[in-house]
């Protein structure tokens, strides 16, 4: 329990952090996971106890009830562009490359960061990694092309299993509908050049190897926090 209570902690410093760079009328994205939970909170807060004004840009049905707990207005990118994104990871390297998709939410998690004039990243420390691989790559894939999907996967040296459901029997369905795919690999060479030749697999929806897209990590620790 003591574990626990310092990992919500490190949390919670990163995102309490991370709400420190949202300024008055921004445009938010708001990501999925226990960390980017108290990224949201915190601007509900700051809401209430500054009068700020934002609208967020939910990355999932998780972000979307925050959001609507915390009375953070709601939009689209059909209808705003993001002044600042918010997500968490589920290992970061060195190079600011990211395997996310823990959640099975990293297809709208990718589109709504890739859009963002700002991407921060806020995880724990051991969310920090030398190289991506010891986390599976989460693969969202069209449920009817999960077999082959699998075999091609397979054929890249990937050890796979489709996610299955807690507390429901079945697989996971993401909010689109989908199907995902862990997809261990022994080592990531180029998580650039992987998450291109996963996403060219036909049936595959989107990867959770986000590359060459974050402006700023920050660490959160029990004493505090760090940037990267």
């Amino acid at each position: 329990m003591k574990n626990a209570s310092k990992n919500d902690s490190s949390k919670k410093n990163a995102g309490y952090k991370a709400a420190e760079y949202v300024e008055d009328g921004m445009v938010l994205g708001l990501g999925t996971g226990s960390t980017t939970h108290y990224f949201i909170e915190k601007v509900g807060m700051r809401m209430v106890e500054e009068g700020i004004k934002v609208k967020g840009i939910p990355t999932s049905f998780q972000s979307l009830l925050l959001a609507k707990k915390w009375n953070i207005p709601i939009t689209t990118l059909e209808e705003n562009d993001i002044d600042l994104s918010v997500d968490g990871a589920d290992e970061v390297d060195g190079d600011f490359n990211l395997i996310k998709g823990g959640g099975a939410a990293h297809t709208k998690e990718k589109i709504v960061d890739y859009a963002a004039k700002e991407f921060i990243v806020i995880v724990d420390e051991s969310k920090v990694v030398e190289s991506l691989g010891t986390f599976p790559v989460p693969v969202e894939v069209i449920p009817d092309a999960s077999r082959v999907v699998i075999q091609a996967l397979e054929d890249m040296g990937a050890e796979c299993e489709i996610r299955m459901a807690q507390r429901k029997d079945g697989p996971v369905i993401t909010d689109n509908g989908n199907f995902v795919i862990d997809a261990k690999f022994d080592e990531i060479e180029s998580p650039a050049h992987l998450e291109i030749d996963l996403n060219s697999i036909p049936g595959v929806v989107e990867n959770g190897i986000f590359s060459q897209m974050v402006d700023r990590v920050i660490v959160g620790t029990s004493d505090g926090t760090k940037e990267l």
